[in-house]
């Protein structure tokens, strides 16, 4: 694992959360209800933030330990990972561009394992302390989403559990300022990361980067 892998990872969070604000402005809303009244948020907001990228990196371990068990097998297979992975950048570009929302269906293949988590969240709310909102955090990282879909694959690239598990957490490192500042109602940051110029070129800088993961994988010149 490179610190440029790590930043590159952190950067697309970044950059993904035009989706995030888009997908998941009505819960953090919805969550503002659940903090006690008269208590300030910031330590509820950052506790259920800390307990969604800590599911991130869960899930980018566990994908990490499959894309080991295909590279130690096969060296075609890493190539395969690394190909799925680029792929999986382009739709994503595609999806946050309005261009193609072909990463929907993908997405809805999600909702079967959300059916299964989401009703365990209930008993966390309301939050009783900040601490209380930490495994309700850790269950919402689990909503189906075709951007953590999206990096998920490159934690499958990187052939390590560890490595899948750090790729994730530094995405959603990534996420966290504008879901942050969103829960806390700076409205500005929705207006921003939704404005048509920002979201093109987010989704033409994602566009060049799984084109050169692509090619990357298959040792074309560059």
């Amino acid at each position: 694992m490179t610190d440029l892998s790590f930043i590159s990872a952190f950067l697309i969070g970044i950059a993904g959360s035009v989706h995030c604000v888009g997908m998941c402005g009505g819960i953090v809303g919805a969550l503002s209800f659940a903090i006690p009244k008269q208590q300030s948020n910031h330590l509820y907001i950052l506790s259920y933030n800390i307990g969604r990228i800590l599911s991130y990196a869960l899930a980018g371990a566990l994908v990490g330990l499959l894309g080991q068990l295909v590279s130690h097998n096969s060296h075609t297979g890493v190539i395969v990972l690394q190909l799925i992975s680029g792929i999986f950048l382009i739709l994503l570009a595609s999806y946050i561009g309005g261009w193609w929302h072909g990463l929907l269906v993908v997405e809805k293949m999600g909702k079967y394992l959300w059916k299964f988590i989401s009703p365990h969240s209930k008993r966390f709310i309301p939050f009783k302390s900040p601490l209380s909102a930490l495994p309700y955090g850790m269950l919402w990282g689990w909503l189906p989403c075709g951007l953590v879909y999206s990096t998920l694959t490159w934690s499958l690239a990187s052939g390590s559990a560890f490595d899948g598990a750090i790729i994730m957490f530094a995405f959603g490192l990534g996420t966290l300022p504008a879901m942050f500042l969103m829960a806390l109602g700076f409205k500005q940051i929705q207006q921003v990361v939704t404005h048509v110029l920002f979201k093109q070129a987010i989704a033409f800088s994602l566009m060049l980067y799984g084109l050169f993961t692509i090619v990357k994988a298959l040792g074309l010149p560059f």
